[in-house]
């Protein structure tokens, strides 16, 4: 069952979640930034939001899926988006930028600043990361 902080209305998955506790706004996130990375935002947005138990919530700096775990994170740059995601075995080469060891897995990052960058395979992985947390 989830749980709505009163604070923030941010929605978690139980009571005791840790999280940043504040009002932020998706529109403050890209405040000044690109159309084209919201673009790409809404492009991956769209395909994560509707799976199965997915909370999806704002801090300060970027934007978290949320499955069970944190198993997503788009952070908006200036020029980019960066995205994180978790694996069970190191991913190298492009489009992966680091790809570090962390509680038993591993966190991927990869940046991307056009639609045109998207491809299956980042879908793949990050559907393999929410099956993982």
């Amino acid at each position: 069952m989830l749980f709505t902080c009163p604070k923030c209305d941010r929605e978690l998955t139980s009571e005791s979640q840790r999280h940043y506790c504040a009002k932020i706004s998706l529109d403050s996130l890209f405040k000044g930034k690109s159309p084209e990375l919201l673009l790409l935002f809404d492009k991956l947005l769209a395909e994560v939001a509707d799976w199965p138990d997915v909370l999806v919530g704002t801090t300060p700096n970027c934007i978290a899926f949320v499955h069970r775990q944190t198993f997503f994170v788009i952070r908006p740059m200036q020029k980019v988006l960066e995205l994180k995601f978790y694996s069970t075995d190191k991913l190298e080469g492009p489009p992966i930028f680091k790809s570090i060891a962390t509680a038993g897995r591993f966190q991927n990052n990869i940046r991307m600043s056009d639609v045109s960058e998207l491809r299956p395979q980042l879908f793949s992985w990050v559907r393999d990361s929410y099956e993982l947390l």
